[in-house]
């Protein structure tokens, strides 16, 4: 399984950097830190139900004795430790027990201290300082989401609450994440749900919806992947017991796919792995509890592979791995990760890949409220994300947080402001006023501050810019003044100091083009013209070009700038259809186009890579049809 890579905790210690990324090159992944990648099964509900069973999850072969645990630790209660600690917790009958193991040394496990109530039928995930628990059975079925310091021995700590009760609940986690998957909140014997719920690690805090699994399943085991991917296989929903692997990336909120099939239909297993491989192993068939251990290449979608067996057959063992994906890696700077300016690309669904386009009005006349977004650097279509605070208005921006909306006519015209956040589904709330009501206003952000610009308001077309700090909730203050009073001019062209606003409508369409330093506060300075002069259209940038398309004379034409200079635009290329009233979202290296109309309303989506001038291709389709929509992204070129 791929190139043996050097242990950081050897004599030598040391990778060459040539090695690393001829490593990346071929097999999609760097070494990890320190851990020889074991993975563990413990206890069980099978007589003897203490011992705990390793196996090397690079090396297929059977597992061997490593110790036994302090007390029985059966029924699916898991957690996962780092590569310094492996913790296994609570147990049945009820336990608050807290256990760990050295996974360098075989020997029995320790104590580490108490969970906050006994409990059974646990999830859990870690990265390298935290674990975090959740659900489980005392004997009813609770919400409750615990917390421990993985190198500090104490008892657990309150994080939070999940939305519902539930027990058997499964666990995946990256660095900076930690997932509740399926489990059962019915009544006996099973009522098996399809969520998927997250929480942040380095914070407390209630769970949150991010999506849903293939199907409902309780009895799911703990979880393995990638730093992107997770996966869980098997689980029940009685009386059916399953093989099907559900993947889900862990930085793109929404719903499972269907990886491949375990070997057999089972529930209740151990479940570990490596950031390239993944292991399941034990369980209960439909007729005999199995000692079967089964593996999959994360990066490659398909079915399982027998591993070997367990050196006992275990029913409802805990599992951890010493190398799993919420272990940190070491990512050195290869270059075909990095723009020329030093900055991370975007891929694979990662930070700062999504795009959401909300508001505007569909056919019919009827405004729109939905808001669906899209993984820029994957094709396809518009998911739904929830609902803006109000229906139409094109300002939209963001940072790699939070998203805001500003502007709206529909019964009145008002300066309100919505926002929402990236990593949770739902609905928009109050942020704040802009100074003037107004709406089709345009807008832009850095990480630190947001921009709305001009607009039409009951006195007619508006010059003022206004500005937000994204972390301050309140109202928006003045930033300065356009050069002229207009309204449906571009979002969204940044670099992480300056912010660039072109064309608009006065009622005329107009060429100009403003610019402004995001930092400071004053009146937008003449940066050169666009190619032709247009309205009703929308723009994306790189932290070095910006790219305008569309146009309210049913343009299909894209102009581009350089934004640290100043000029007229030039010619970048087209769309794949002539249309106005278009949203873009963009993340560093790739600009979507969505919406709009041709006359009539479209819900195609259009995309350019942004350093390479050329014409536009077929993204995927929008939820809904919709002209006057806005966009915004959490990894556009203002973003550090």
């Amino acid at each position: 399984m791929g190139k043996s890579y050097p242990d950081r905790t050897n004599a030598t210690g040391i990778w060459k950097i040539s090695d690393i990324y001829k490593n990346k090159i071929s097999e999609g992944t760097y070494p990890q830190q320190g851990a020889p990648g074991r993975g563990f099964a413990a206890g069980g509900n099978d007589s003897p139900n203490i011992q705990i069973s390793v196996v090397t999850i690079k090396t297929a072969g059977n597992s061997t004795d490593f110790g036994d645990l302090i007390s029985s630790g059966g029924n699916a209660t898991s957690c996962r430790g780092n590569a310094t600690r492996v913790i296994f917790i609570g147990g049945s009958p009820s336990a608050n027990t807290i256990q760990y193991i050295t996974p360098t040394s075989s020997g029995n496990a320790a104590d580490f201290g108490d969970l906050s109530s006994a409990r059974f039928m646990i999830g859990g995930g870690s990265n390298t300082t935290r674990a975090v628990n959740y659900g489980g059975q005392a004997p009813a079925k609770g919400n409750v989401i615990d917390f421990m310091t993985i190198p500090t021995l104490g008892n657990a700590t309150d994080f939070g609450d999940a939305t519902q009760s539930t027990r058997q609940v499964a666990g995946n986690c990256n660095p900076r994440r930690a997932f509740m998957v399926g489990g059962d909140d019915g009544p006996s014997p099973a009522g098996p749900v399809d969520r998927i719920e997250m929480v942040e690690m380095s914070t407390t805090g209630n769970g949150i919806d991010f999506g849903d699994l293939v199907a409902a399943t309780a009895s799911c085991p703990q979880g393995c992947g990638s730093f992107t991917r997770g996966l869980n296989g098997g689980g029940q929903a009685s009386p059916s017991y399953f093989t099907t692997i559900n993947s889900f990336n862990y930085d793109s909120l929404g719903d499972s796919v269907d990886f491949g099939d375990l070997s057999q239909a089972r529930r209740l297993m151990a479940a570990f792995g490596d950031t390239q491989r993944g292991v399941w192993a034990g369980g209960i068939t439909p007729s005999a509890n199995v000692n079967t251990i089964d593996f999959i290449t994360i990066a490659s979608a398909g079915n399982a592979t027998d591993f070997g067996d367990l050196n006992e057959v275990k029913d409802s063992p805990q599992s951890g791995s010493d190398s799993h994906q919420g272990l940190e890696e070491f990512f050195p700077r290869a270059p075909e990760l990095y723009s020329p300016t030093g900055r991370p690309l975007a891929s694979g669904g990662g930070i700062g890949d999504i795009g959401m386009f909300g508001g505007g009005e569909a056919p019919g006349g009827s405004n729109q409220t939905q808001q669906e977004f899209i993984t820029i650097s994957t094709l396809g279509n518009g998911v739904d994300f929830g609902d803006a605070s109000f229906n139409d208005g094109t300002g939209f921006l963001a940072n790699t947080v939070r998203f805001m909306h500003a502007g709206h006519s529909d019964p009145s015209v008002t300066g309100d402001i919505s926002t929402g956040f990236f990593s949770t589904k739902g609905n928009n709330s109050y942020f704040g006023d802009m100074s003037v009501p107004r709406y089709f206003i345009g807008s832009l952000a850095n990480d630190t501050r947001g921009l709305f610009s001009g607009g039409e308001g009951p006195s007619g077309d508006s010059n003022i810019i206004d500005y937000v700090t994204h972390a301050t909730q309140g109202n928006a203050v003045d930033f300065g003044d356009l050069q002229t009073a207009k309204r449906n001019h571009s979002n969204q062209i940044a670099s992480t100091t300056r912010g660039v606003m072109g064309g608009g409508q006065t009622p005329s369409a107009q060429e100009e083009i403003d610019y402004v330093t995001i930092a400071s506060t004053g009146n937008g300075a003449d940066f050169g013209n666009l190619s032709v002069a247009r309205g009703s259209f929308s723009a994306t940038s790189s932290s070095v070009r910006g790219v305008w398309g569309a146009g309210s004379n049913i343009e299909n034409t894209m102009d581009y700038i350089t934004i640290a200079s100043t000029g007229n635009a030039t010619d970048f290329g087209n769309l794949t259809e002539s249309k106005y009233g278009t949203a873009t979202v963009g993340n560093s290296t790739r600009g979507v186009w969505g919406g709009g109309r041709t006359p009539s309303f479209v819900d195609t989506m259009d995309y350019v890579t942004i350093a390479s001038t050329g014409n536009a291709a077929d993204f995927g389709d929008l939820d809904q049809a919709r002209n006057n929509i806005g966009g915004s992204s959490n990894g556009h070129g203002g973003l550090s």
